[in-house]
């Protein structure tokens, strides 16, 4: 869990959006498509390793930029 407000604070790196924790359901598709090799990146990488929680700006993940996932 992050701290709120540190929340507040973090800001998307590309378009400076707020942030949210990614809810439930989203982590639940997003680690079955990982399960099944079709997750990618978008640097292109494909991800390996289950998504325990994550952050989104208007439905789409963002850590650093080429580690984003386009959810579209």
């Amino acid at each position: 869990m992050i701290d709120a407000e540190l929340l507040k604070l973090l800001r998307c790196p590309e378009t400076r959006q707020p942030l949210t924790p990614a809810a439930a359901g989203l982590l639940v598709r997003l680690n079955g498509r990982i399960a099944t090799g079709e997750l990618r990146n978008r640097g292109g990488q494909a991800l390996q390793e289950k998504l325990p929680a994550g952050l989104v700006r208007q439905d789409i993940p963002v850590t650093l930029l080429d580690e984003a996932i386009l959810l579209t």
